[in-house]
């Protein structure tokens, strides 16, 4: 990779995903788009363009100007954002993806965008996951996860665009706000443990779901992205996890920091239902075998460097309010 652009460069993963990536290829290499403009590195430290990636033309015109040989499409609406709005999402989760893989068709680029464990459904194996298993997700996030892993596919085997992708468990992030996913109670969990010494979670005690802290997920897009494409039998939607955690092993991880900490439970009935859909836990041996994904981060480890980066971060908040 060396001329880069990633669309969603403002979401959850974009903001590290951007950072990282001009550390490794330089600030002008790499090109970042998103729907607005915010205050955020990403806008300040390179080439920044608003975008809207429903628009193919634009889609195209971006990538050409910037010359890109590697598009990494993150631009989606989230699962519980998605299921107040279907028919918004499949606009802008599939209408944006057939919008990169055809530019990436026209102009001869690599191509990533992530799936989701959400592509899975009550149906498929709960706990080991398999790789390759039944997909029948009943929310519409997850069924454009689906069709997105075909369709990148199909453009992989009708016209030889060099896809891949991940199937991401939640991602815990320090750096950038959640964004309306059913997973982002385990990133507001250690803000209110900091900030107000308690939490209420929408997600039920036990209920069990696969996370992984972002620079392990960051780490996973540059590996699979650098490997050598012979290697890829799978190619699109790998599996990918750290751990399977529910809230209550969140809160006593945190509490080795804050032992005063409550957690409290307050259901959302939407997005616990989503929450069983997915699995347990899921295998990562593909991905493990073919391009060789592993982990730097477990849950304790991941909680030490929340909690640090975020003390961190409220401090300058205050010092700049001071």
């Amino acid at each position: 990779m060396k001329r880069i652009m990633v669309t969603g460069a403002l979401g959850q993963i974009g903001c590290d995903l951007v950072k990282k990536l001009r550390q490794i290829y330089s600030e002008e290499a790499v090109l970042a788009t998103d729907i607005r403009r915010i205050d955020n590195e990403a806008c300040q430290s390179g080439p920044f363009k608003i975008l809207d990636v429903t628009n193919s033309t634009a889609f195209f015109e971006a990538a050409q100007e910037h010359r890109a040989d590697t598009i990494i499409h993150l631009a989606a609406l989230l699962s519980a954002r998605a299921e107040k709005d279907p028919a918004l999402a499949w606009r802008l989760n599939m209408g944006g993806l057939l919008s990169g893989l055809e530019t990436a068709r026209e102009l001869s680029c690599q191509f990533f965008t992530p799936s989701s464990i959400a592509a899975f459904g009550s149906d498929t194996q709960k706990r080991g996951t398999p790789q390759d298993t039944l997909q029948r997700p009943k929310t519409i996030y997850g069924v454009s996860k689906v069709a997105g892993e075909l369709l990148c596919d199909y453009y992989y085997h009708k016209f030889g665009v060099d896809t891949r992708g991940l199937r991401f468990p939640g991602l815990i992030s320090h750096s950038a706000p959640p964004g309306g996913g059913t997973t982002d109670y385990a990133v507001d969990i250690y803000r209110e443990a900091l900030v107000n010494r308690s939490y209420t979670s929408y997600i039920k005690r036990g209920t069990f779901l696969d996370m992984m802290y972002m620079p392990d997920a960051i780490r996973a897009i540059i590996t699979l992205m650098e490997a050598d494409s012979s290697k890829l039998i799978h190619r699109n939607a790998f599996n990918v996890s750290a751990m399977s955690v529910d809230p209550e092993m969140i809160a006593a991880s945190i509490r080795r920091h804050i032992p005063d900490f409550i957690l409290q439970y307050d259901v959302d009935p939407i997005r616990q239902h989503i929450a069983e859909e997915w699995p347990d836990s899921i295998d990562t041996t593909a991905a493990r075998e073919e391009w060789g994904f592993d982990v730097q981060y477990d849950l304790e480890r991941m909680t030490d460097d929340m909690v640090m980066k975020l003390m961190e971060k409220l401090q300058d908040d205050k010092t700049k309010i001071s």
